[in-house]
């Protein structure tokens, strides 16, 4: 029986959609009967005549579709209404965003959902091409550099005229992961002058392979500032006091600062205080690409362009939303390639292998349980089974054996004396 998959219309803030026409049709020609919520891909630009002809069935009923779907694609996570029409076993895919919804995966657990969350895809050679992270990230770094210009109200690059010169615009990104290295790309592109910083020794060479210039303290020592997945990680309190000094100083000689840093699970790290900000010249602008996770400058209000003592703060929410057209294909060939890889194409089925390294990396719950290691709250359980030992306290019982031993202090005492004599005679 061929395997049914459901592609669901997102949240009116939500711009982009899970499959494109193009993604539909490589799916129907596997064997896959795809069925697409009417309307899915009209922010994106793709009609529902496009789906219907590349092999797609629509509806509008998505509940009814849901209860027979054996996988679920979405961009977001799905509503409750939607996660209780799922049946069980079916398999989610999407950017869940475990970390702050745990009562999401909660959901989907008690649905008996196998929920798999894009965004946690383990970066190896094997997965680059189902790194939703990266294709989106690369589209927010080019994005936030146009947001800024437009912001700005100057021109980027240097132009002599007869009139006298235009002076080139500083931009400094700060986060040189796939979004601060497409701005840094960006912004070079445009003429501007370009400088960046990342707590990751490795990625100075990349800044100046692209006509950066690289900022940085001093790391710790032995410390790459990078996790073993290759993300940037949060750094000691002194790094971070040495930073803020060298950011301050910086900072105040740009026109434009793009934030880009995001550690994977915790809030945003805030890079650029209010002092840091007030320091900025009047006129120029901070583009806080983290807004949706706390934002790398605590003053970016979500959603808005803001603006504190002269200097203009943009923090647009869904920035790859904003490409909508591009991010929806990029992101759609993520999760074709995703379902490409473990779909048996002889028996036509999804074979998921939660030994396989990118399953277990990705994967929330399963047979009603939340297996993710990050996720499992495992405390609780492991002060249970500590407690049998800490009753175990016949050790403490056998303190009369040590007044015994306590007891012959006298004996002990006679060479401690002659030790002291002995003393008393050098």
């Amino acid at each position: 029986m061929a395997v049914s998959l459901t592609v669901l219309k997102e949240a009116t803030s939500e711009t982009r959609v899970a499959a494109t026409p193009e993604t539909v049709k490589k799916m129907s020609a596997m064997g896959i009967s795809v069925t697409v919520e009417a309307g899915a891909g009209a922010a994106s630009g793709f009609s529902d005549a496009a789906y219907k002809k590349a092999g797609a069935n629509l509806t509008k009923a998505v509940s009814a579709a849901l209860k027979k779907s054996d996988v679920v694609m979405g961009v977001r996570a799905p509503s409750a209404a939607n996660v209780k029409a799922m049946k069980a076993n079916a398999v989610l895919i999407a950017t869940l965003n475990p970390y702050q919804n745990a009562a999401q995966v909660k959901s989907y657990a008690a649905a008996k959902i196998q929920a798999m969350s894009m965004e946690l895809m383990p970066r190896i050679t094997r997965a680059q091409s189902m790194d939703v992270l990266s294709s989106q990230s690369n589209l927010s770094g080019y994005k936030a550099v146009l947001d800024a210009t437009h912001e700005y109200g100057r021109a980027l690059p240097m132009m002599m005229t007869a009139a006298g010169t235009v002076p080139a615009a500083r931009i400094f990104v700060m986060g040189a992961g796939v979004a601060g290295l497409q701005a840094i790309a960006t912004a070079k592109r445009l003429g501007a002058i370009v400088s960046a910083t990342d707590v990751r020794r490795a990625a100075a060479e990349q800044v100046e392979s692209l006509g950066g210039t690289f900022v940085m303290v001093e790391a710790d020592e032995d410390d790459s500032g990078e996790t073993a997945g290759g993300y940037a990680k949060e750094m000691s309190a002194d790094y971070k006091k040495r930073q803020a000094a060298l950011v301050t100083e910086h900072i105040a000689k740009q026109d434009i600062v793009i934030c880009t840093a995001l550690i994977p699970g915790r809030p945003a790290p805030e890079l650029v205080t209010k002092k840091m900000l007030e320091g900025m010249k009047p006129g120029s602008v901070l583009v806080d690409l983290a807004v949706e996770q706390g934002g790398n400058c605590r003053l970016s209000k979500m959603g808005k362009v803001s603006e504190h003592k002269g200097v203009k703060l943009v923090a647009h929410e869904n920035v790859p939303g904003r490409l909508a057209g591009n991010a929806s294909e990029l992101y759609s060939r993520n999760l074709f390639n995703f379902l490409d890889a473990f779909y048996n194409k002889d028996k036509k089925s999804l074979a998921l292998d939660w030994e396989d390294e990118i399953i277990a990396g990705i994967g929330l719950t399963q047979n009603g349980s939340i297996v993710h290691p990050a996720l499992v709250t495992k405390p609780a359980a492991k002060a249970d089974k500590k407690k049998p030992a800490a009753k175990k306290k016949p050790a403490a019982k056998k303190a009369p054996a040590k007044k015994v031993a306590a007891k012959k202090k006298p004996a002990a005492k006679k060479p401690a004396a002659k030790k002291a004599a002995a003393k008393g005679a050098k």
